[in-house]
């Protein structure tokens, strides 16, 4: 069996995970903009970086388990380059990747459900801490991730 994962795949997806990041940013800078104007235009536009605050420190608190999570993933992508696998080994990194990819899901749907689940009448300063708190958690993974492989590359070439 030819190898499952080349560093010439982990290139792209760290190239790919850059350009989403540049998009996820620009995102959140014109989302930001708009819930500024949106808490102006009520009286509310102290409450913005109350906003920008408690998100920051729910990325705090988040940080340490992305940062293992996207740490344990790119170790476990970098250990099966340049090897064979074996068909239990094939059989136990698939598994381990499906997984991986069941728990970013179920965060995903945590926010979707949670920012859909919110009435009209909420006040937008929450809304605010919601949508900034679920992209930066996908940025701070794409991060960690790059972090960690270019950590795996560098220790290879030590």
């Amino acid at each position: 069996m030819t190898s499952t994962l080349d560093l010439k795949k982990i290139n792209k997806t760290i190239k790919i995970f850059a350009a989403v990041q540049c998009a996820l940013v620009a995102l959140l800078v014109f989302m930001a903009v708009q819930f500024q104007v949106k808490l102006q235009s009520i009286g509310r536009g102290s409450q913005f970086m109350t906003g920008v605050v408690v998100s920051f420190v729910v990325q705090l608190v988040l940080f340490y388990p992305i940062f293992r999570f996207a740490a344990k993933e790119a170790n476990r992508d970098f250990s099966v380059i340049g090897r064979d696998l074996s068909k239990e080994e094939t059989k136990a990194f698939i598994k381990q990747k499906r997984w991986a990819d069941v728990i970013k899901i179920s965060v995903f749907g945590f926010f979707f459900i949670f920012f859909m689940a919110l009435k009209a009448s909420t006040p937008p300063v929450v809304m605010s801490v919601i949508y900034y708190s679920f992209i930066l958690t996908i940025l701070t993974y794409l991060q960690c991730y790059n972090f960690a492989i270019k950590r795996c590359k560098r220790e290879q070439t030590n």
